[in-house]
């Protein structure tokens, strides 16, 4: 029997953490998504010292220690703050929701935004609307961030100009670099005005974007491949997981900058590393499955979730995509993929097609070995 999952409705921070099934779930929203080799190494040490050592890479670019004991939580805080990644209070905290593309340069408008917004948030000028409300600052010549999720977007328009866009919204509204913030600022308070939480939702109610929304946007890349960018090197992580010993070897290659997609980019590298836990390879069958935590390791989870999806990866069939969730949440993929297993219960799943993990299934009750069969048959299908 399937047991409805608890909707918090709020992410876990550093401040404000989450308790799991394996301990705290601690949040860190690294200023501008970038690690410093001190920094790095400094997360991976305290990850071990106050954690279990496992570090998530989560779908808004931030870092996640696990396994965190509540009663040291206070400790880890003060060495995290030495460290400079602590916001001033937790109000900053949860403003300061902000995802960047990782191809950023020094000095141009992502970086520029980026400490514009952080500054907006810090002072409280940033309009409070719900605890998952975000801004993603994407002002690369083309979008990257598109498919990830954020309220407010900073983009770039096919002739260059700075856009402003609302999730949900197919124009944008040109705008200068020095009022870009102060413009976001409005576009937040107006979502706040309809009485909406989320910008998509003030729009799928039928508000009408304010004047000035008029101008088209690019479509976006959609996720980049692993490789070799001017930027650095982009390697992913096995289900955007990783132990504290890799993130050290990582360290040891330079800073790194995180993204919403299982991977970091390794600023100034030139060659792919070859280490443990890391997939440099775009054919690995690996990038073709999310899975959440799971049981025992999320309090919610009904059932075990990466080993499935590891042992499925390779009969997941060509050009699709396998989520498998430990609940209804569907925490790893909150968009319809090709193919969704949501655990029921131990060593029971339903199966989804071409939907989220809280959609109504296609087959119910399935094992593992079943799963296995029905994906196999499905790939030979002609």
């Amino acid at each position: 029997m399937s047991v409805t999952p608890v909707i918090k409705g709020w992410c876990p921070g550093a401040l404000r953490p989450m308790l799991s099934g394996d301990g705290l779930v601690v949040r860190l929203r690294v200023p501008q998504g970038r690690l410093t080799v001190a920094q790095a190494r400094g997360v991976a040490d305290l990850a071990r010292r106050y954690g279990n050592g496992v570090i998530d890479l989560s779908n808004r670019a931030n870092l996640q220690l696990r396994g965190v004991d509540p009663e040291r939580h206070e400790g880890l805080i003060d060495a995290l703050r030495a460290l400079a990644l602590i916001d001033v209070d937790e109000g900053a905290e949860r403003r300061r929701n902000l995802m960047v593309t990782p191809f950023w340069q020094a000095g141009g408008d992502t970086e520029h935004l980026t400490q514009q917004l952080t500054a907006a948030a810090e002072s409280h000028a940033l309009p409070e609307v719900s605890n998952k409300f975000g801004y993603a600052v994407d002002a690369g010549p083309q979008p990257v961030l598109q498919a990830d999720p954020a309220d407010i977007r900073f983009e770039r328009s096919a002739e260059g100009q700075l856009l402003l866009c609302a999730e949900g919204a197919a124009l944008g509204k040109l705008i200068s670099r020095d009022a870009a913030v102060t413009e976001a600022i409005a576009l937040a308070a107006w979502v706040r005005a309809q009485g909406a939480s989320r910008a998509a939702r003030a729009l799928e109610a039928g508000a009408t974007l304010p004047s000035g929304f008029d101008h088209p946007r690019q479509s976006g890349l959609g996720t980049p491949a692993l490789g070799h960018y001017p930027a650095g090197a982009l390697v992913a992580c096995a289900f955007g997981q990783m132990d504290a010993e890799t993130l050290t070897a990582l360290a040891d290659l330079g800073p790194l900058r995180l993204t919403p997609w299982r991977m970091v980019l390794i600023e100034g590298a030139t060659a792919l590393p070859d280490l443990p836990g890391l997939i440099t390879e775009a054919a690995d069958p690996l990038l073709r499955v999310f899975a959440c935590t799971g049981a025992p390791g999320c309090a919610q989870g009904r059932g075990e979730t990466r080993e499935l999806a590891r042992h499925l990866a390779a009969v997941v069939p060509k050009g699709q995509r396998l989520h498998v969730s430990g609940c209804a949440k569907g925490c790893a993929a909150p968009h319809a993929t090709d193919l969704t297993l949501t655990a029921t219960a131990p060593d029971q799943y339903d199966l989804i097609r071409n939907g989220r993990a809280d959609a109504a299934p296609d087959l119910r009750g399935l094992t593992p070995a079943a799963i296995a069969s029905h994906l196999r048959k499905s790939a030979d299908a002609p």
